[in-house]
């Protein structure tokens, strides 16, 4: 099928690789020229999995394109993606311009021919009918210009307005995108028009099928079939949930701090229960990226909109706030006054496996502890050698783990790198002033930093 990809952020970008691979034809659409470049050139501008690989062999099989040209795109594709940033606004709700401008966009270039637009993007509930209506003024603009330009009526015509939009919600987990995309739990759809959802299911069809799955033997990926408004809020709903979870199991670790109890056998036991499940209960601290705080925050915002005060959640968000708070109360602890002392970060990232630091713990733990007249040092697998450090003020980034621990007071492991269980810890405690390891993601073995002279404190542990 002709695919078009408006957008190439993770989850853009993800999606029209994917595609591609299993072989659909895509064109990826982005109005950064300098972005198109790098992308056409075969390189990707994220750094995850197994991305880069595919996207150059669906180059070279000529399956994939990139431009900065909406009108080819939109021309080109028989279902279009809406898959551009929705990043939250001061007060919680969700920036929907760039939603806007491509909609408006689509409906400018629509050129005959049913097509399904498809929200991608994370939007508000009820943006389905919304989407529709800017694409509705998008042509009718367009019919206008004409018109004003002095082209005769009759040269309109052709400009239809065949076309559905369908919510597809993205479940992708940064640093295995790739992996969730051929190896998805579900697919959503939301439509109030079966030809829109049997085109979808077309698209599909090779994942549902598990023909690219990890185990092809696995039964057939359930689609799930909505209205819009479901669809947009089983994303929300997913995300908030998972959220949640994780203020549950850090709320429990506090309480064990306390009480004398380990909550990584506190969450081995409850996980068992076929209710709960052993996902998502991995104490630290705290939750971040570009996903949880936006959606949480998004759907508080509908639900106060609409006359309803979602304390749960407020709760959820709460909680978190005061999680990233705790290796710092941790260091205070064992350092007693920050002031003149140095703090090593491990890890810099919201989470491994991605290059991401959108509302990464990592940020707060650097704030508070300039605040506090700290020097900060860090080392991350992927921000030390790459060299992105926008936004990274108050830090000095390390190129190496031994480096990082020279001079240290202690250390703070703060993004569990599979890398981070085989660093030399023997010769990263000699190179320290005082060999103190806050473990923010209880991933480190206690028995082994202790035996190598560490100080070893986790998180409800």
């Amino acid at each position: 099928m002709r695919v078009c990809v408006i957008g190439t952020g993770y989850v853009g970008l993800v999606t029209g690789v994917c595609l591609s691979h299993i072989g659909h034809d895509v064109i990826c659409v982005d109005n950064n020229e300098e972005k198109v470049k790098l992308m056409q050139s075969g390189q990707s501008p994220i750094y995850e999995p197994g991305l880069s690989e595919l996207m150059k062999s669906s180059m070279e099989e000529g399956r994939l394109q990139f431009t900065s040209d909406l009108s080819r795109g939109v021309k080109h594709g028989e279902i279009l993606f809406i898959a551009v940033g929705t990043p939250p606004l001061p007060t919680g709700e969700s920036d929907t311009r760039y939603v806007e401008a491509v909609a408006r966009g689509i409906g400018a270039h629509l050129n005959g021919g049913y097509k399904v637009i498809v929200n991608k993007s994370t939007v508000p509930i009820g943006s389905g009918d919304w989407v529709r209506m800017i694409v509705m003024d998008g042509i009718t603009e367009r019919k206008q210009s004409l018109v004003g330009a002095g082209a005769p009526a009759t040269d309109t015509e052709d400009i239809k307005a065949d076309f559905d939009v369908v919510s597809n919600p993205e479940f992708l987990r940064e640093g295995s995108a790739v992996y969730d995309t051929f190896n998805p739990d579900r697919i959503v759809l939301g439509s109030n028009n079966p030809k829109a959802i049997q085109k979808m299911q077309e698209l599909y069809a090779p994942l549902v099928e598990r023909k690219f799955a990890e185990d092809s033997s696995l039964p057939e990926v359930p689609v799930v079939v909505t209205d819009l408004s479901s669809a947009e809020m089983v994303k929300y709903a997913s995300n908030a949930f998972l959220a949640t979870k994780i203020s549950f199991i850090n709320e429990v670790a506090n309480i064990c701090d306390r009480v004398g109890a380990d909550v990584t056998q506190v969450a081995a036991g409850i996980g068992l229960d076929s209710r709960i499940g052993k996902k998502f209960l991995q104490a630290g601290i705290g939750w971040g990226g570009s996903c949880f705080p936006k959606d949480v925050l998004a759907l508080l915002h509908t639900a106060n909109d609409y006359g309803y005060e979602a304390e749960l959640l407020k709760a959820t968000v709460s909680v978190n706030k005061h999680q990233r708070t705790i290796a710092l109360e941790k260091l205070q602890q064992e350092l007693k006054i920050l002031k003149g002392k140095t703090v090593g970060l491990l890890g810099l990232t919201f989470k491994p496996d991605t290059d991401d630091m959108r509302d990464a713990p990592a940020l707060t733990l650097i704030e508070q502890l300039n605040r506090l007249g700290a020097k900060v040092k860090a080392y991350d697998p992927i921000v030390s050698q790459s060299g992105l450090r926008d936004g990274l003020s108050g830090v000095i980034v390390e190129t190496d783990p031994e480096r990082l621990a020279d001079g240290c007071d202690a250390l703070v492991l703060v993004t569990d790198w599979k890398q981070f269980e085989s660093l030399d810890y023997g010769k990263m405690a000699s190179l320290m002033n005082t060999a103190i390891m806050i473990d923010g993601r209880n991933f480190l073995s206690q028995p082994k930093l202790e035996e190598l002279g560490f100080r070893y404190l986790g998180i409800g542990r």
